[in-house]
């Protein structure tokens, strides 16, 4: 497996399904990171259904904002770090965005840099948005532009890229 995988698709695309299936792949302990807050019953049972879905010894890091400090936790020195696999990248932005102001660049900044710092493999779980209509309020407007930014930021720093549509994946960058 490559060290550091991005998966993007749409919704109900089968992009945590491909991306915990390569992660099952691996040989090191699978950590899921965790970024959905239950803030309504429908939401609680998607994340009730996502934890059914996964092994039970996969360990679980709940974490809705502050995913550098997860990587650079994890990363253990003189210890094997495990695989995480960090579910998702939409959820966490709208999480900074409607966070205390001041905190959105700052943790940004700090996932990117302990992305390409960590030690062990990541796979990473990212909603495509930048293929349908632009949106008609500013924060919608806001939110596609900073996911395509973010997206970007994260293709440049995996060693592989894969798009999920319908289920199937479609190599965009192949790992060494």
């Amino acid at each position: 497996m490559v060290n550091k995988l991005l998966v993007t698709g749409g919704i109900r695309s089968g992009k945590t399904g491909l991306a915990e299936a390569r992660a099952g792949q691996a040989s090191a302990e699978v950590v899921c990171v965790a970024t959905a807050t239950a803030g309504d019953d429908e939401m609680a049972s998607r994340i009730r259904r996502h934890q059914q879905q996964r092994p039970d010894h996969w360990g679980l890091i709940e974490e809705p904002l502050h995913l550098g400090r997860v990587l650079s936790d994890a990363a253990c020195p003189g210890a094997r770090a495990p695989l995480l696999l960090v579910d998702c990248m939409s959820l966490w932005l709208s999480n900074l965005l409607f966070a205390e102001p001041g905190l959105f660049q700052p943790e940004r900044a700090a996932f990117l840099e302990a992305v390409e710092a960590y030690p062990g493999p990541l796979v990473i779980v990212t909603n495509e948005v930048g293929l349908g209509t632009i949106g008609m309020d500013p924060l919608t407007r806001r939110f596609a532009d900073e996911l395509g930014w973010l997206n970007q930021a994260l293709a440049q720093r995996c060693d592989e890229v894969v798009m999920a549509v319908a289920g199937l994946p479609l190599t965009l960058k192949a790992g060494g």
